[in-house]
């Protein structure tokens, strides 16, 4: 799937996307919880990039907790980010944040940030090599030693520990009202559209973008997530 297909994919469901996971937010707000003790260490007024936020669930969690941190909101999906922008004006942190639709490489060039978050993004980079690329990109917009908290599909697929996870999280999907077909479509798309690599590939990727050995903070079924900071 190219990036055209995977923003029309995200254009098509971004009406029904947080009502779709709804059943699944305690992992969300588990990895939340997690990331505020992650952030803790930043200024009072920190500038953050959002990269591939959908409707903005961590951006709305950061700006609530954070009431004076300025956020960089970067998503594709138009119908997405305009969710993203309403959600942003009706819990009244919009005048912080700067909203981009499109990719990285066309964000225009702003004050480097002092941390960044992208949750399940990089694993739609099937090719490692454009994944790295994908990160260095992130680093490119982040202070020295600045922050990148991020998550994706991880496991060693050729693995018996694959086999169970991913029978677990189907039946998860179906627990949370996700139908059947979209299961199977689900189920297809990790052979051949999504990334899903063990772990420790995953962190030699992202440090092969630009930052130094990732810190695997959060794992709950196939979802993983890493710490990482920017090198030099």
């Amino acid at each position: 799937m190219n990036q055209n297909e995977l923003k029309t994919l995200f254009d098509q469901q971004a009406s029904s996307y947080d009502t779709q996971w709804a059943k699944t937010a305690p992992i969300r707000h588990c990895l939340h919880l997690l990331l505020d003790s992650m952030f803790s260490g930043l200024p009072a007024d920190a500038r953050i990039l959002c990269v591939g936020l959908g409707t903005g669930a961590e951006l709305s969690h950061l700006a609530q907790k954070n009431p004076l941190w300025r956020f960089t909101a970067v998503e594709p999906s138009g119908a997405m980010l305009e969710l993203c922008r309403q959600k942003a004006e009706q819990e009244g942190f919009a005048s912080r944040c700067v909203f981009h639709q499109g990719y990285l490489d066309a964000l225009p060039e702003h004050e480097l940030h002092d941390a960044a978050t992208c949750f399940l993004v990089s694993q739609f980079f099937v090719d490692p090599q454009q994944r790295s690329a994908f990160f260095q990109q992130i680093a490119d917009r982040l202070n020295p030693g600045a922050l990148l908290a991020s998550s994706d599909l991880a496991s060693d697929t050729q693995s018996a520990d694959y086999d169970v996870l991913l029978r677990a999280w189907m039946n998860m999907m179906s627990a949370a009202d996700i139908t059947a077909e979209a299961i199977e479509r689900m189920r297809a798309a990790y052979s051949n559209d999504v990334g899903v690599l063990a772990p420790a590939k995953i962190a030699s990727i992202i440090a092969a973008g630009g930052f130094a050995a990732p810190v695997q903070f959060f794992q709950a079924g196939l979802i993983h997530a890493w710490l990482s900071r920017r090198a030099g």
